[in-house]
């Protein structure tokens, strides 16, 4: 099943899985437009109970994204800046915040707003030819430093503000900006089959287990694991979490029913 957002971001369903998919040749560069079509997707996914994981990726093999378009921002004033940081601030937390989990599958570079997409989701896999970059510093921005931080050390975040210079998929793995490394003719087949496994889990868990893990990011431990220990005592009031243990002792698949 495909279902059309808008000129650039589109949506195609499989079952419980959304796959949002940027397609705006050559190198899936996005504009303000495209950023609110974003923030518009993934609040929509974030509203449909029938969607349980996301897979954001993209169109053909050159990038996954390059970036914010260069000729966009040339036209623009400083005086519009924070207006348009606005919009893509929105654009990023919608993905970050999205009720479902997230996979990025980066299937070619994903540099400036690229990199930020994919750290912004919960679980990112590679191809082996993918690179991830913050050139900001090449083209008079600044900006990403804030959403890799939470995934890289200093050291590494710096070197790549610094320098501008893209990192490949094994050194962004080592470092833990990508969790997963795989052939480019495999990512596909990878993400779906992880997407899969997540979506079969309990819709009402995964919502939960979401919100948590997004609240205690952060945290001292001492504050944020009784935070957790709230979502479970509130998930544990649900019929699927009285439907995952019965079947986990009856030795069967659960039947979620969502509440």
């Amino acid at each position: 099943m495909s279902e059309d957002s808008s000129e650039h971001i589109r949506v195609e369903r499989e079952g419980a899985v959304a796959r949002v998919v940027i397609d705006r040749a050559p190198v899936n560069a996005i504009t303000l437009d495209d950023y609110r079509a974003l923030a518009d997707v993934f609040a929509a996914i974030s509203g449909a109970t029938d969607v349980h994981c996301v897979v954001l990726t993209a169109a053909g093999g050159r990038a996954f994204c390059a970036g914010l378009d260069l000729r966009e921002f040339l036209a623009s004033t400083p005086e519009q800046d924070p207006a348009r940081a606005l919009v893509v601030r929105s654009a990023f937390e919608s993905v970050r915040t999205c009720a479902v989990p997230v996979i990025a599958a980066i299937n070619g570079p994903a540099l400036g707003a690229g990199a930020v997409l994919a750290s912004v989701c919960d679980i990112r896999i590679a191809a082996s030819s993918a690179t991830i970059g913050l050139p900001e510093i090449n083209v008079g921005r600044c900006g990403g430093g804030a959403y890799l931080g939470r995934l890289i050390p200093q050291g590494a975040l710096r070197r790549m503000f610094f320098t501008g210079q893209p990192i490949s998929a094994q050194e962004a793995y080592r470092i833990g900006l990508v969790d997963e490394v795989v052939d480019a003719a495999e990512l596909p087949a990878a993400a779906a089959r992880l997407a899969a496994t997540i979506a079969a889990k309990s819709p009402v868990g995964l919502r939960y287990g979401k919100s948590a893990l997004n609240e205690i990011e952060g945290l001292p431990v001492e504050r944020g694991y009784p935070v957790e220990q709230g979502y479970s005592t509130r998930l544990m009031a649900t019929d699927d979490a009285r439907e995952a243990a019965q079947a986990v002792l009856e030795k069967r698949a659960p039947v979620w029913r969502g509440r």
